[in-house]
């Protein structure tokens, strides 16, 4: 099998090397590397992953994947780059961080692959998408998605779209669990005890999300068929319009592309 090396043990970096050790990926194909000792031997012992420095990792890895703060990308880049294997693949997972910006600090020629991630990789369903760098081929780009499909779905797209997809899908698990919190603050404010509206709110997410999954309608159609004549879905759509809320979370969305977008910017020293 493909010999991976996760550059950086965050939540992120662990929920990768967790789904790819479930999917059936042996430890001795896997390292990782980590700056704080305690954290290092604590996920050695959970996992049975090794924790070893860059030049290691480097050494091991056919993938090398980079998942660390987007502020902190530029030295791992440095540090990597006078070690790097000539054909190691290397995958960012840092968020805003432009193809540019990665290969442009590594030995010249080197493949590079850009993905956005999201933190439900920690239970298996991340949402990923991936976008190709100037000399990775078809087979690299097949290795990155059988990688990440052990963790959630993936989908290609060019990466002039990539910072439409932070602010989407990489921030959008902060959306629904913003909503999620208000909803349960209504149940209490209405007479429920905190972990009954909690119950109430999770599951009735849970479902919905697994219809949208599964259905081929449209969303709108599936609000609809909540949505009684005179009842009380609509009188509740009816507030939710009067008080912006769709408005609301495209502006937020909007926001977090821009935000994206000026990470990429900082990257790049521009």
């Amino acid at each position: 099998m493909t010999r991976i090396a996760v550059l950086g043990a965050g939540k992120i970096g662990e929920a990768l090397l967790a789904g790819l050790l479930a999917a059936g990926r042996s430890p001795d194909d896997l390292v990782f590397t980590e700056r704080h000792p305690e954290r290092a031997a604590e996920l050695t012992g959970r996992l049975g992953v090794a924790g070893v420095d860059v030049a290691a990792a480097a050494a091991h890895a056919e993938i090398a994947v980079i998942a660390v703060k987007p502020q902190d990308v530029v030295p791992v880049l440095a540090e990597l780059a006078g070690v790097l294997r000539p054909g190691t693949l290397v995958v960012s997972l840092c968020a805003g961080v432009p193809l540019a910006v990665v290969e442009g600090a590594l030995p010249a020629g080197t493949a590079a692959v850009r993905v956005m991630p999201n933190t439900p990789m920690l239970v298996g369903e991340a949402m990923s998408a991936l976008s190709g760098g100037a000399h990775s081929s078809e087979e690299q780009l097949a290795a990155v998605e059988e990688m990440l499909r052990a963790v959630g779905r993936v989908v290609r797209v060019p990466e002039t779209q990539q910072d439409a997809v932070t602010a989407l899908s990489g921030s959008g698990p902060a959306y629904f669990f913003f909503l999620v919190e208000a909803m349960i603050d209504a149940g209490i404010l209405l007479g429920l005890p905190r972990a009954v509206a909690a119950d109430l709110i999770v599951q009735s997410a849970f479902g919905a999300a697994l219809m949208l999954r599964e259905s081929d309608d449209h969303p709108v159609i599936l609000r609809e068929a909540v949505t009684s004549p005179a009842g009380t879905t609509i009188a509740a759509i009816r507030e939710l319009e009067k008080h912006g809320v769709r408005a609301a979370l495209i502006a937020a969305i909007e926001a977090a592309r821009d935000r994206s977008v000026e990470l990429g910017r900082a990257a790049a020293g521009r």
